[in-house]
């Protein structure tokens, strides 16, 4: 199976194609770019360099959020546009576990991949490797104060490795709760790899290209506001038109 992975669903950007157990070809970008220009050039490009086209792609793979609305929302369409387009299978992998896919830990060991979603909350989940050496989640992925999350932690057992590049910001945080039994993941492992989303994606049902959408976890600030301003709306997915 040949698949062609994606994440643009932070500052990070990663591209890759996979087939079955062989990376063909990664690009991953850490610098302020702007995803709407880079994300298609960048799929043109490693499509090039596997020596393939879209037409030999069997599955389409995108991290489907947390993260930015912004990249979330580009990443879908593009992914939605090209599965739609030839007809491939699209593989949506939350955006955490791509990231959580980095970490080994020492046995027992937790992981908690982490986004910054800002005033001091997170965007992360809770999981841990079984003795196959395979990625299990724990608990749903979730968009809360770090505060609260360190003290949901310190009733679990085991170390607990931070992973993501804004974990260093919310490690004293983690600290407080849980002392020397928390520490930050190494750099090497703190950016998303389009390959482990691939290589997830190989085990993950498809979903129906139509109905794909990013999953957010939070409002954007904009519909927070208007929410707040309109409270006999909640619940509804419109907002008013001025």
């Amino acid at each position: 199976m040949k698949i062609l992975a994606f994440d643009s669903s932070n500052e990070p950007l990663s591209v890759a194609v996979v087939d079955q157990e062989k990376i063909l070809t990664e690009q991953t970008l850490n610098i302020k770019r702007n995803h709407s220009i880079q994300l298609m050039p960048a799929i043109e490009e490693a499509l090039r360099q596997a020596q393939i086209t879209l037409a030999d792609i069997d599955r389409i793979a995108v991290a489907s959020g947390p993260g930015s609305y912004t990249g979330l929302r580009i990443a879908a369409t593009v992914a939605k546009s090209l599965a739609w387009a030839q007809d491939i299978e699209l593989v949506g992998v939350s955006s955490l576990k791509v990231l959580a896919a980095n970490s080994y830990p020492e046995k027992d060991g937790l992981i908690v991949p982490l986004f910054d979603a800002r005033r001091q909350n997170i965007y992360t989940g809770l999981y841990t490797r079984d003795e196959a050496g395979t990625l299990q989640q724990k608990t749903p992925d979730t968009h809360l104060a770090a505060a609260e999350w360190a003290e949901y932690l310190k009733g679990q057992t085991g170390t607990i490795e931070l992973v993501g590049q804004d974990a260093p910001a919310f490690l004293e945080t983690f600290q407080e709760e849980l002392g020397d039994r928390v520490h930050l993941a190494p750099a090497i492992q703190n950016v998303p790899r389009a390959s482990a989303l691939a290589f997830l994606a190989q085990h993950e049902e498809p979903t129906p290209t139509h109905t794909f959408t990013p999953t957010y976890l939070k409002l954007a600030e904009a519909e927070e506001n208007w929410l707040e301003a309109n409270p006999d709306h909640k619940g509804e997915d419109w907002v008013e038109k001025i």
